[in-house]
C-alpha cells in the first residue's frame, strides 16, 4: 500500500482521536496520519469548563488515549501543527510547516472557534475565551487573584465557568442579551431554573442587557459598559457567546458549506473523498429528515465511528451506516447535574415536567403535536434510554401519565 493510499485526519481534538481508533478498530492497516494545531495530544473538552477547571480533575483524564496509543497503533501523529491548504486534484494537504501528506481519503474534524464580539476593548490580555487547556489554565489562575468575573454570555460555557468561579470564592456578573439563561435552546419554561440556580448561588445576572463594549484602563479590561452607560466593574471578562465552525480549510478547496461542512448521512462531503465530523459537520439527517449541526461532546464521540465506515466503505459484516444519534448535551453546574437528549429546534407547543422543579429533581419533556421532541433529566439519571425511545417512537404520549413520576416513562 503506498503513501497515496493513506488516510489523514485533520484537526486532533476528540473527534480526529475516535476517527483514528474507529479506522484501527474498523480493520484499517494502512498509512494514517492524524494532525493537530494545538500541541497535546487530543483531548475532551467538557472538563475545560467542568471537573479541570475546578482542579476537581486531573488533565490526564481528559485526554482521549495514553500517551503510547497512537504509536502503538501506528498513527502518525502530529500536534502543534497547522494544515494550510487542501489540493483535491493531487489529493494532498500542506502543512505550515512546508511538508505536504497524500491522501486517498481525508477527514476534517477541525472544531470550532470562540466567537468575539466585533466592540471596542475585546482584545484587552484579560479578555478571555475558553476552548484549549491553556484556556482553563488561564482563567483557573485568574480565580486564585481576583476578586470578580465578568461573563459575557449566559450559554452553557458562561454558566459553566460561572459555576466554577462561586466555587472557588470569585464574584461573578453575567451580562446576557435574551432575557434568561439558555432561553434559546430551554425556552422560558425550563430556563428560569437555570436563572434561579445561579441567583441562589450568588451569581449576578443581567439578562435583556445590550453591551456596548470592553472599558480599558492602562491596557486591562476594567468592565463592561453598557448600552445605556453604565459601567459594570470587574477584574477580568470571559467571552462566552458561542462559537463559529471552523471552515476555512472547507471553503478554500471549494468544499460545499453552509453553516459548516455539508455532509451526507454517511459524512461524506461534496467531494467523495473527503468527509466531515465534529462540530463543522452539518449534516442530513435521517431521523431529522432535514440538516442539523450540533456542537456538543457525543457529536465528536460518535460520529467518527460512521465516517471510518464511510472512508472504508463497509463490508457484508459492517455496512456503512448513516449518522443517526439524536443530540445529547451533558452539564454539572453547583449541585446540579443534567442531561439533555433531542432537538428543539423545529419547534414545540407544550412542556411537561414531572417531579420537583423547586427542588431540582425533574424530568422535563418538549411535545409537539403530543409527541415528544426533547427531554431532560435533572438530578435524576437511569432515563435517558426511556427518554431516547420516546422521541424515537414518535407516538403521541398520554400527557398526564407523562406528568405523573409514579408512571414509568416507558408506560406512558
Amino acid at each position: 500500500m503506498g503513501e497515496s493510499d493513506g488516510i489523514v485526519i485533520v484537526g486532533a481534538g476528540l473527534a480526529g482521536g475516535k476517527a483514528a481508533e474507529a479506522l484501527r478498530e474498523q480493520g484499517y492497516s494502512g498509512p494514517l496520519t492524524l494532525v493537530g494545531g494545538e500541541r497535546h495530544r487530543p483531548y475532551e473538552r467538557p472538563p475545560l469548563s467542568k471537573g479541570y477547571l475546578a482542579r476537581e480533575q486531573p488533565l490526564e483524564k481528559a485526554f482521549v488515549h495514553p500517551a503510547g496509543w497512537y504509536a502503538e497503533h501506528e498513527v502518525d501523529l502530529r500536534t502543534g501543527v497547522r494544515v494550510t491548504g487542501i489540493d483535491r486534484v493531487a489529493g494532498r494537504v500542506r502543512l505550515a510547516d512546508g511538508t505536504e501528506l497524500a491522501y486517498r481519503k481525508l477527514l476534517l474534524a477541525t472544531g470550532s472557534t470562540p466567537r468575539l464580539l466585533p466592540l471596542p476593548g475585546m482584545d484587552a490580555p484579560n479578555v478571555h475565551t475558553l476552548r484549549t487547556v491553556e484556556d482553563s489554565d488561564v482563567l483557573a489562575e485568574a480565580f486564585s487573584r481576583i476578586g470578580r468575573l465578568l461573563i459575557v454570555g449566559a450559554g452553557w460555557i458562561g454558566l459553566e465557568v460561572a459555576a466554577a468561579a462561586r466555587k472557588a470564592g470569585v464574584e461573578v456578573s453575567i451580562v446576557e442579551a435574551a432575557e434568561l439563561p439558555l432561553l434559546r435552546v430551554l425556552g422560558p419554561e425550563l430556563a428560569a431554573v437555570f436563572a434561579d440556580l445561579h441567583r441562589a448561588n450568588g451569581v449576578e445576572l443581567r439578562l435583556g442587557a445590550r453591551l456596548a463594549g470592553v472599558e480599558v484602563a492602562e491596557g486591562q479590561a476594567t468592565g463592561l459598559r453598557m448600552a445605556d452607560g453604565e459601567l459594570v466593574t470587574g477584574d477580568a471578562v470571559l467571552v462566552a457567546v458561542g462559537a463559529a465552525p471552523n471552515v476555512e480549510l472547507a471553503v478554500e478547496a471549494g468544499l460545499a458549506v453552509d453553516d459548516g461542512v455539508l455532509v451526507d448521512a454517511g459524512l461524506v462531503s461534496s467531494d467523495p473523498d473527503i468527509l466531515a465530523c465534529g462540530d463543522i459537520a452539518n449534516v442530513e439527517s435521517p431521523f431529522y429528515g432535514g440538516r442539523i449541526r450540533v456542537e456538543h461532546w457525543a457529536t465528536a464521540l460518535k460520529q467518527p465511528a460512521v465516517a471510518a465506515r464511510s472512508m472504508l466503505g463497509g463490508s457484508a459484516a459492517e455496512p456503512r451506516a448513516g449518522y443517526d444519534e439524536l443530540p445529547y448535551f451533558f452539564t454539572d453546574q453547583y449541585d446540579l447535574g443534567m442531561e439533555f437528549l433531542g432537538y428543539t429546534g423545529a419547534g414545540y407547543d407544550q412542556v411537561v415536567v414531572r417531579g420537583d422543579l423547586e427542588r431540582r429533581e425533574f424530568v422535563a419533556c418538549w411535545l409537539d403535536g403530543g409527541r415528544v421532541v426533547a427531554g431532560m433529566n435533572v438530578n435524576v439519571w437511569d432515563v435517558t434510554d426511556p427518554i431516547k425511545q420516546l422521541i424515537r417512537s414518535r407516538r403521541q404520549v398520554d400527557v398526564d401519565r407523562l406528568a405523573n413520576p409514579e408512571v414509568p416513562l416507558d408506560a406512558v
